[in-house]
């Protein structure tokens, strides 16, 4: 573990200006790559040996140097030129990470090829596969991979497509026609084409530009210098479909020279266990996950000493989601990893690349998303009650592919992103204490007596209150006279006699700290959890309140009616 983190100063600049307040931070950008394979490049010319991709075979790992994958690129991006793909005719990937997941996606953007990385969920665990079909249509991809191409099949057949393999595309021998492509790469050529869960509806495609994504990876460097120090190490399962794995974690690894160790788990019970078995071989110098993910990892943590001593022996980074992690949570996880660790977080979306906010100082608490990074301005905006935060800089999206429609809409008037979450100052007297999460705009609600409810609030304390049995929860109560919830219960409630009598005593206990906005007063435990296909969890594990509230509402009116099953305080 290093002596200390380089971290950047802890200042914002802030204008009041018509109603509205502006946060930018005294930094300016420094100058950045042309395109994300420049990375790839650098490092195979200057720590060509280094492993930079990782995944388990067996009870080994198999291990691709930066020179091994540089050659395998260059090699897809020629198979691809030759199969005629295109700028129109993107990549679709339907499979998990893996190291030719990734060298396909690298390949395709080296020669200004689009990759679209597709949630596995929507192959195998959609019965109409009607998101799968959606996007095919919106993106006509040229070619489409599947690492088990038998596992894929149905979805395959539904879509009219087949998977080419990598092993097949790395037959090429490299010539001019790639390189020729690969200088005309520049920061407005089209990297890929991202996919958000969307709230409601089909999942839209977010442009991300080679621009958006490697000025977001300068301005990461700059808030965390300490990333330059050594390279990174990182043992990660999120998801390369989403944002935070696929741009965030493995494009930092990717300019900084590090190893990126594929996990293979998922906070899932029975499937936790493979990142346990990983972490135990690999000891990482930072971690990312969300706050599932922690919540299934620490029984593991927690009992097995060797094990922790592994996970902790080089950890610099513990970083998290700042906004839903509960404070019980964040208590044992900073008990654990002493009080060298650096707990981190931040903040952005798919529209984002993502980071637009950073923690670069020591926090007391969760929930605190940091400070603008650098030439990524904030626009606070009175709204109900709240700030609503909208983005402006040069790693935000120059809008939603093919929907010149949707695109109109996400922007307002001066060209800020509308992102519907809402912030606070975690100190209104000095702003460079940063931000806080303040829930999402379109998600809070009044009740009755026209008190508003901060959603996001109410859902983490309910979980705290209920350590450990429950998951995740939906708040209700819109145009109602009290509070309520639909609770998912964790793994650790299972088998247990006294769930009912704990999940009364948790009510009891926030009735008794008062303030009838702040928490619930009924609840009902869900016996089905939610389902992808309906929208209402995404394959990162996020809950979609709306989704779950239209879907339940017959559940709803149950619990406002009473009687068997409603759960009230003791």
């Amino acid at each position: 573990m290093q002596a200390k983190l380089r971290l950047a100063p802890a200042r914002v600049e802030l204008e009041r200006r018509g109603g509205n307040i502006y946060l930018r931070s005294p930094q300016k950008l420094a100058p950045f790559a042309r395109c994300v394979t420049e990375w790839l490049v650098r490092w195979s010319d200057k720590a060509p040996e280094r492993t930079f991709l990782a995944e388990r075979k067996g009870d080994g790992w198999r291990k691709l140097s930066y020179r091994e994958a540089y050659g395998a690129v260059r090699r897809i991006s020629q198979a691809l030129l030759d199969l005629g793909l295109s700028a129109e005719r993107p990549v679709a990937i339907l499979s998990d990470n893996g190291v030719d997941h990734a060298l396909l996606a690298l390949g395709a953007m080296h020669v200004g090829i689009p990759v679209a990385p597709i949630s596995p969920a929507y192959s195998l665990m959609s019965q109409d596969y009607g998101k799968l079909k959606h996007i095919f249509e919106l993106v006509q991809p040229g070619l489409v991979f599947a690492a088990d191409a038998a596992k894929f099949a149905p979805a395959l057949a539904a879509v009219g497509a087949k998977s080419t393999s990598v092993a097949e595309l790395l037959e090429s021998n490299p010539g001019s026609t790639q390189e020729r492509e690969h200088a005309r790469v520049g920061p407005q050529t089209v990297a890929k084409i991202l996919f958000t869960s969307g709230s409601t509806g089909m999942p839209k495609g977010v442009i991300n530009t080679h621009g958006m994504l490697c000025a977001n990876q300068q301005q990461l460097a700059q808030a965390w210098p300490f990333v330059e120090d050594r390279p990174p190490v990182v043992v990660d399962w999120l998801p390369w479909n989403h944002t935070f794995g696929g741009n965030h974690n493995f494009n930092l690894l990717l300019r900084n020279g590090g190893t990126l160790y594929v996990d293979g788990g998922k906070p899932l019970p029975g499937l936790v266990e493979t990142t346990v078995k990983n972490l135990a071989d690999v000891s990482p110098t930072m971690y990312f996950n969300v706050p599932r993910g922690y919540d299934l990892l620490l029984p593991y943590l927690e009992r097995d000493e060797k094990l922790r001593q592994s996970f902790f022996r080089e950890l610099d980074v513990l970083f998290y989601a700042a906004a839903s992690l509960p404070q019980n949570l964040w208590d044992k996880l900073k008990k654990l990893g002493g009080p060298r660790l650096a707990m981190l977080s931040a903040w952005g979306s798919t529209e984002t690349s993502p980071l637009a906010t950073s923690v670069h100082f020591h926090m007391e608490r969760p929930g605190v998303i940091g400070l603008p990074i650098p030439e990524c301005e904030l626009k606070l905006v009175p709204t109900a009650g709240k700030l609503e935060v909208r983005v402006r800089g040069p790693n935000v999206m120059p809008g939603y592919y093919k929907r010149a429609d949707l695109t109109r809409e996400a922007f307002d008037e001066e060209g800020f992103y509308r992102i519907g979450d809402a912030v606070r100052f975690a100190d209104a007297d000095d702003p460079a204490k940063g931000i806080v999460f303040d829930g999402r705009v379109a998600e809070d609600f009044k009740l009755t007596s026209g008190t508003w409810v901060n959603v996001g609030a109410v859902r983490v304390k309910l979980i705290a209150a209920a350590d450990p049995l429950v998951q995740d929860a939906v708040i209700t109560g819109h145009d109602r006279d009290e509070i309520g919830a639909l609770v998912f219960l964790s793994a650790a409630a299972k088998d247990r006699s006294d769930v009912r009598e704990r999940l009364s005593a948790a009510l009891a206990k926030l009735a008794a700290e008062g303030g009838s906005s702040t928490h619930p007063r009924r609840l009902l435990v869900m016996s089905e959890p939610p389902l992808i296909d309906a929208n209402e969890i995404t394959d990162k594990g996020y809950i979609n309140q709306r989704a779950v509230l239209e879907r339940r509402a017959a559940l709803v009116e149950k619990l406002y009616a009473g009687g068997e099953g409603v759960i009230t305080a003791g």
